[in-house]
Order: C-alpha cells, then structure tokens, then sequence
C-alpha cells in the first residue's frame, strides 16, 4: 500500500512525510549519479544546438593549435622513425619544418572536429539508454573523424612529406604534389588514415569522458583544469599505444609519393612484416605514446578550460543545473 491509501491515521501520514523525503533525496542523488549531464537535451532549442556547435568550434581550435604548436617536434620524429626503413639514421635537424602549414590545416580541423563532436554527443546522449553512453561517446567521435578528415588528410600529407625532407615549404608541396599526383595526391593513404583516425578518435573520446564521468560521480563536483589534464594525458597515451600499427601504415602510404612501393592497406602491412619483421610494426611507439599522452593533457585541459570559459559569456538564460561541459 502507498501513504495515499493510510493518509487518515496520523502515525502513517508522518511516515508518508518521511518516505516522500527520502524519496526526494533519492532522487537528488540519481541525479547527480547521471552517466552524462552535458546539455539538457529535453527542451533544447535550435539556438542552443548551433550555440554547441559555435562554441565547439572554437574551443576545438584553439586546443588544437596549441597542442600542435607545443608538441610538433616530437611528432616529427616520431615521423622520421616510421618512415625509416631498417636501420636508417634518423635526421634531428628541421623538427619544426612544415609547422606554419600544418596549423592552417590544425586550426579548421581541430575546430570541426569538437563542432560536429560536441553537438552530436548530445544528440546521440539522449537517443541511447543511460547505461550505453559509451557506445554516444564513441560513435560521435567516429562522425567528429569523418567530418575533420576531409581537411586533416590533405594537411597531413604535406606535413609528413616535409617532415621526411621531400619539400622545403608548404606552397612547393602543394604545387608539385599537384603537378606529379593530381588533386587525389593530398589524399594519399586516406584509407588508412581513417583506418588509425576514426577508432583513435572513437576511443581516445570515449575513454576520457567515461572516466570523467566516473571520476565526477566519485567526487560529486565538477573537476577543476589539473584533473581533466591527467585525464586526458591517460585517455591519449592508451590509444596511443593502441593505434601505433595503423599509424605507420598510415605514415607509410601518405610519404610513399608517385613511387607506388605499397598497392594498398594489407599489402603494405605485409611487405612491412615480410622485409622488416613484426615489430617495424611498432616503429614510433615510444614518441607517440609520449607526444598523444603529453598532447591529450594539453588538448582537454585547454578544450574544458575555453569551453567553461565560452559558458560563463553567454547570455543570461535561466539557470539549469549540471549542463556544464562532459
């Protein structure tokens, strides 16, 4: 029976009292337990979702020209590694060649990136059960991928050939990528470029909001800039290591050029075994997993610090509590 049903005796009125009590901070509690408390997707208006997506966009650029900006020359070598066949020497000199270039490509991509990512975890957050907000995590970041490839792969076949020393400037790698390979050579090993960069973007996403999630409900409050740094340094080492065999696939098709020495994905990764041995396979490992790591820290300390910072100058609207960031 309910407390409706015994609301004449006094004595079950006072425990009714008690029970809706208890009920309230019940729900209090699964409140702040939520697995996502991003935006309130219930009543949300057109303006918000292009509010998400403006704000995504450039809290998502900025991050990513700082990131690169800091962490470029380890990705060089990193590049050089892969690219070197046997026991080739590895080049130090040059590491910030083709930086200029590539944050013109960093900043649109980075900031379309957090644009679709953003605006479509929310979407996906609200369509999937509470207990399946990793799977929202992981396939928005899989459309944020495929929306910021169009412009990550062109930037980043022009870094890497000038990375390994086949152009001296952007304009010439342009132009003589142009002129030997057509408009398909700025896509040069997109296949595997998607192949490394949809699941490490998937997972890299999905991986620190999971553990953002589970690091909030532990300590009931939001996390201040340090914490969500550490986070992300932890989410980008592991799919770091993850994801280094379809980097130097990748790294090998994008330098490759006119040359044609792999005819595809399976035939570059068995030339690699059969001329290298298994472990070429994990060439760079140690300069990715500190550069991605290192940049994961930087990337999604600066991205909540400017997304917060983007929320606390928007117009005065009613107030809703835990839509913050996630």
């Amino acid at each position: 029976m309910g407390p409706i049903t015994l609301a004449a005796d006094a004595k079950s009125s006072s425990l009714a009292s008690s029970d809706a009590c208890d009920r309230k901070m019940q729900n209090s509690l699964l409140g702040r337990r939520k697995p996502f408390a991003s935006v309130n997707m219930g009543e949300e208006k057109p303006f918000d979702f292009f509010r998400t997506f403006f704000e995504g966009v450039i809290a998502g650029g900025t991050a990513g020209v700082v990131v690169e900006t800091v962490l470029y020359p380890i990705d060089t070598i990193k590049t050089r590694l892969q690219a070197a066949h046997g026991g080739g020497q590895i080049v130090l000199k040059g590491l910030y060649s083709g930086l200029a270039g590539n944050l013109v490509g960093v900043l649109p991509a980075s900031a379309v990136f957090v644009g679709v990512y953003e605006p479509a975890k929310q979407k996906l957050l609200k369509m999937f059960p509470e207990n399946l907000s990793a799977a929202a995590h992981f396939t928005a970041g899989a459309i944020g991928g495929i929306a910021a490839s169009l412009i990550r792969v062109p930037t980043e076949v022009v870094k890497q050939r000038m990375q390994t020393g086949q152009f001296t400037s952007a304009p010439d790698a342009v132009r003589l990528i142009v002129s030997n390979e057509g408009f398909k050579g700025f896509y040069a090993g997109y296949g595997s470029f998607l192949l490394r960069d949809l699941p490490f973007d998937a997972i890299q996403f999905c991986i620190y909001e999971q553990l953002r999630i589970g690091y909030k409900a532990a300590a009931r409050r939001d996390l201040n800039d340090p914490e969500n740094a550490i986070i992300g340094a932890f989410a980008g080492a592991l799919t770091g290591a993850i994801t280094t065999p379809l980097d130097v696939i990748k790294t090998r098709l994008m330098v490759q050029g006119s040359a044609n020495q792999y005819k595809g994905i399976l035939d570059c990764v068995q030339t690699i075994v059969r001329e290298e041995g298994p472990p070429a396979l994990l060439k760079g490992i140690g300069p990715r997993v500190l550069w991605i790591g290192i940049g994961g820290s930087i990337f999604f300390g600066v991205l909540e610090s400017t997304k917060r910072s983007l929320a606390q100058r928007r117009p005065t609207l009613p107030q809703q509590p835990n839509t913050k960031d996630d």
